[in-house]
């Protein structure tokens, strides 16, 4: 029986997550969870699979919850710093990092240092701090969720790092597949949230229509596969069913295919080396659409350039990125900007911060917030 901590149980990950224990409820204990404030969905949690923690990582609701409503059995916390509790007890096996965000980071280093498995859908912790998370991660310790690089990862088993010769990473290309500079310039937040093929939260579903969230997925999985930021080539596939593929220096691709369903990824990510009964649909091939696949439009859309260049430079120009996008990401949610002005906002606080060689996670909070005033301050003016 694998014992698993939920970071971000209530959020998209987190709930096809859930939904992965329940089938697999003979291989999986929910031990511990974690929200930021959604305490209904945690008590509701809390008693289906009465775990023995429960962290509600808003103190402010310290006063407002009654730990009466939780199961007698269940400790509950409150506090963000908590997060890093979870990561370090004893009998946790796996940790599953589904937390949005920068915030992520030091969740996933605790879990890392702690020996845990870590299954990470907080791509922004590798992004921003795949410098410090990765030479510490052992073989097999960590497995990405992201549907991508679980399949880059599922392609590249058995085969010698030093055969690969490029990694096409599938995009659906967003809800704006297709427009022009011109006729993104008046899109709203309500646009953008239609994403055409998968559910998800709302920051990264803006980010997957300014192609931010491409851009992300390439400085993750140069961390993560260790290859050149160029190595790594953006295809866009429409109908979402290749998830990604890995060319070899032979001429051979493997490619990794499988519905649109997120809980695939997330129940490898558990199973791993072993695969467990589907807890998605399984696709008839025979009568699938033809897949199809197209170039990226980088005029169009400059936030993936930015990211490419910022895996380019290195050091702590990915947090300087993702700092000013998750604040320009918000502007935009919120009104406060206009679609285009995310790229400006993100290129413009890249000019105005230095990058310099990742030292540690005091320096990491450092710049982050640095890049975060430098874009609000974008933002106000």
């Amino acid at each position: 029986m694998m014992h698993i901590a939920l970071l971000g149980a209530s959020g998209s990950i987190g709930r096809q997550t859930i939904d992965v224990c329940r089938n697999h409820a003979d291989k999986v204990k929910l031990s511990a969870i974690a929200v930021k404030d959604s305490v209904d969905f945690a008590i509701a949690c809390a008693h289906e699979f009465e775990p023995d923690y429960v962290v509600i990582s808003n103190r402010n609701l310290a006063s407002n919850v009654s730990v009466d409503s939780f199961p007698a059995t269940t400790t509950v916390l409150f506090g963000a710093e908590n997060l890093v509790t979870l990561c370090e007890l004893e009998g946790i096996d796996c940790v599953v990092n589904a937390l949005v965000g920068a915030v992520g980071i030091s969740a996933g280093y605790a879990a890392l240092k702690a020996g845990k498995r870590l299954a990470y859908a907080n791509k922004e912790s590798i992004v921003i701090g795949g410098d410090l998370l990765m030479p510490i991660a052992a073989p097999g310790q960590l497995l990405p969720v992201d549907s991508e690089h679980s399949a880059i990862f599922q392609c590249l088993a058995g085969e010698p790092h030093e055969g690969i010769y490029k990694i096409w990473l599938t995009c659906s290309g967003g809800p704006f597949f297709g427009r022009t500079r011109d006729e993104l310039a008046n899109v709203t937040a309500r646009d953008a949230l239609a994403h055409p093929t998968w559910l998800m939260g709302d920051k990264i579903t803006i980010d997957s229509s300014t192609l931010m969230n491409k851009g992300l997925e390439v400085i993750e999985a140069h961390h993560l596969f260790a290859v050149d930021i160029d190595t790594i080539q953006v295809l866009i596939h429409r109908q979402s069913k290749i998830h990604s593929m890995v060319e070899f220096m032979d001429g051979s691709v493997k490619a990794n295919l499988c519905a649109a369903d997120m809980r695939m990824p997330i129940q490898y990510a558990l199973s791993y080396p072993d695969r467990w009964d589907a807890s998605c649909a399984h696709l008839d091939w025979r009568f699938e659409a033809p897949l199809e696949f197209s170039d990226v439009d980088t005029e169009a859309f400059g936030c993936l350039a930015l990211a490419q260049d910022a895996g380019r430079r290195g050091g702590t120009a990915p947090c300087i990125l993702n700092a000013a996008n998750e604040v320009a990401n918000e502007a935009f949610r919120s009104d406060r900007c206009a679609f285009l002005d995310i790229e400006r906002i993100v290129a413009s606080t890249l000019d105005a911060i230095p990058s310099e060689p990742v030292e540690s996670l005091e320096q990491l909070a450092e710049v982050d917030g640095r890049a975060r005033e430098v874009a609000a301050a974008l933002i106000a003016r």
